[in-house]
């Protein structure tokens, strides 16, 4: 059997955003609340019956929340443009360190019902 598990943390934070089109909205200073979703998914350790330490990925998601909490995105030299796409990206390269059978992490933006994911390579 193969077995998913999924956390999820919260976080608000600010950006701006050259866009195309809504373009004055966007480039000003404007904030959202996001929900990260990180899911691991595989057969569970034989001995321990478990996907992955919960508490070990409860720190590595706690990791990545306080380095997006309260920011302003721009200002985080690793993430590019303050996208859902480059969002998730970034929380990927987070955690997958401590958790080899990382499979999706994807972000919600539940103003407009946006959410955008990304997946591991075995996948595509």
């Amino acid at each position: 059997m193969i077995y998913e598990l999924s956390k999820e943390f919260r976080f608000d934070a600010a950006h701006t955003l050259n866009r195309t089109i809504e373009v004055e909205p966007s480039r000003r200073i404007h904030g959202h609340s996001y929900r990260a979703e990180v899911v691991v998914r595989g057969e569970p350790d034989p001995e321990t019956g478990m996907l992955i330490d919960l508490s070990l990925l409860e720190k590595s998601l706690e990791d990545a929340r306080d380095g997006l909490d309260h920011r302003f995105l721009d200002e985080i030299n690793d993430l590019g443009p303050a996208t859902m796409e480059n969002l998730a990206a970034w929380i990927w390269r987070k955690v997958e360190g401590v958790c080899p059978n990382l499979w999706r992490v994807t972000v919600r933006r539940d103003s407009d019902a946006g959410a955008c994911s990304v997946f591991g390579k075995e996948t595509v």
